[in-house]
């Protein structure tokens, strides 16, 4: 389903029914054009967007909400600058804060608006970021389990996940107050199909 959201729009792929269902499997995933599309290993956001649609697959129901937050929120532009000043040896962190930015500006209000729109109870969130937590529980989500979503590192990004757990807080068990679910492994091929609509917020 496309949502728009004003100027902005996102995407909800939908398996099963999750409409009053407590407990949805859920992943919460922002736009990562380099590395989705153009296979940039710098990062492990392609790796983490294929590993959640084949837990959704293997669920009863589950929902990927996908927002258009490239760079956690500076934009591609800016990200192509961030990656210029991460070849002169800043890390992720430094590179945002050298051009401006906090180290993540993502906000959570549209991926709580699609959640409710699905009638989701409460979600099983496939993150590592305590703060994606906190900013959707902020937004009315009801989170009440953590289901680690680490995927392996290769030479390229191993530098990059050390800064998400050293620098931007990334856990692999659960922060105080969320039940930490289990990790089982799923490799069944995701076969939900969803109808497009249009929200207007």
């Amino acid at each position: 389903m496309v949502y728009h959201f004003g100027g902005e729009e996102a995407l909800a792929l939908v398996h099963g029914d999750p409409s009053g269902r407590e407990a949805v499997l859920a992943r919460v995933h922002s736009e990562c054009l380099t590395g989705e599309v153009f296979g940039s290993q710098r990062c492990d956001c392609r790796a983490q967007l294929e590993r959640a649609l084949e837990r959704i697959a293997g669920a009863d129901a589950g929902v990927l909400v996908y927002l258009r937050q490239e760079g956690r929120g500076i934009g591609l532009g800016n990200k192509v600058r961030a990656y210029a000043l991460q070849d002169q040896g800043h890390d992720t962190v430094e590179a945002n804060l050298a051009l401006g930015f906090a180290p993540d500006l993502r906000s959570y209000e549209m991926a709580a608006a699609i959640l409710r729109d699905l009638g989701v109870v409460s979600v099983q969130l496939m993150t590592n970021n305590p703060e994606k937590i906190d900013g959707l529980r902020q937004a009315g989500v009801n989170v009440t389990e953590q289901v680690p979503h680490w995927v392996e590192s290769s030479h390229l990004s191993h530098d990059y996940l050390e800064v998400k757990r050293s620098k931007l807080g990334h856990v692999g068990g659960a922060p105080a107050g969320v039940q930490q679910a289990g990790t089982t492994t799923i490799t069944s091929s995701i076969k939900a199909t969803g109808k497009t609509t249009s929200k207007t917020k």
